[in-house]
């Protein structure tokens, strides 16, 4: 086993280097960017193509390095803002693509990933690779800081569902289960393509409202959905009420029932003020959708210090 992570190591050397590296199949990555302490928490899926031929598993290597060490040539792992190695078990490299969704904890600031996957061997103990396959991934992040006076949001996730748990996800496993949230396990959607038939559910945390001495706080959220106007179409008329303009290129569409979050909702034992953040979120049935481009405009408003925060939605709906 320590052969087959020396190749990944090696590979991503030189990747590092700039030296050419195995590019057997496509990787695609996703990630979003939670509050955590210290610094922000990093959940991210990587999507590996065709990796679908019987095989006795997969191993996978993650290395997190900062941008500016990086430009000056600094290596080691000392060097390294985070590195894991780990496998991927027979049973999950099927006909579909292989997705592996982990997590990483480090400073705000600007990074490079790397993530190296090379097939496993039948036979560990066999010097020769074969003709197993293997690929690598760069990616650069510019990762926010969350520790910032006033009002933040973390990343606005699509999702298929959110899975209501019993207990709190220990600590230690928060790395192999990212998108555990207190007693709530967000599954990510796959893409932006949704069908008429399916449910759209908007998934964010909300940082840091005012809460008073009483330890009083009110968060008002609220959804408005925009469709991209199709070529020649007429943008018609502005829809009575308050409510954010259209872009040009735009018709604004409906709106859902603002949320509102207190602690008369949120419970006698949720404090803000300890780090605690508030979970948002909306399901919005399509099924009497137009296809089309859409965009759900969020707007965050404390409703004691009067601030806002905006986010937006870019989603298609396919029939």
């Amino acid at each position: 086993m320590k052969r087959e992570g020396d190749a990944l190591l090696e590979m991503t050397n030189h990747a590092v280097n700039g030296r050419p590296v195995p590019s057997d199949f496509r990787m695609q990555w996703r990630n979003d960017f939670f509050k955590a302490k210290p610094g922000t928490f990093v959940p991210f899926t990587v999507t590996v193509d065709q990796l679908t031929r019987p095989s006795p598993g997969a191993l996978i290597y993650i290395r997190v390095v900062p941008k500016r060490g990086a430009e000056t040539g600094r290596s080691g792992p000392d060097a390294f803002a985070y590195e894991t190695i780990f496998n991927v078990e027979p049973d999950l490299l099927t006909d579909q693509s292989l997705r592996v969704r982990r997590g990483f904890a480090v400073l705000p600031g600007r990074y490079i990933v790397y993530v190296a996957v090379r097939e496993r061997p039948a036979d560990l103990l066999a010097r020769a690779s074969g003709d197993r396959r293997a690929a690598i991934l760069v990616q650069e992040l510019d990762v926010p800081d969350f520790w910032v006076e006033g009002l933040c949001t973390s990343t606005v996730m699509l999702a298929d569902r959110v899975e209501q748990l019993a207990d709190p996800a220990p600590v230690e496993r928060l790395e192999e289960d990212p998108y555990v949230v207190g007693t709530s396990r967000i599954h990510p959607a796959g893409g932006t393509l949704f069908r008429r038939a399916a449910e759209l559910i908007v998934v964010f945390l909300v940082y840091n409202p005012s809460v008073t001495a009483d330890k009083h706080f009110d968060v008002q959220v609220d959804y408005h959905l925009y469709r991209r106007l199709r070529p020649g179409e007429d943008p018609g008329g502005t829809p009575a009420g308050p409510r954010p303009p259209a872009r040009p290129g735009e018709r604004y569409v409906t709106r859902t029932n603002p949320q509102r979050f207190t602690p008369a909702m949120m419970g006698p034992h949720f404090d803000p003020a300890t780090g605690q953040p508030v979970l948002a979120g909306q399901g919005i049935l399509l099924s009497g959708f137009e296809a089309g481009d859409y965009r759900l405009g969020i707007t965050v408003t404390d409703l004691l210090s009067r601030k806002t925060v905006s986010r937006d939605v870019a989603f298609t709906v396919i029939g």
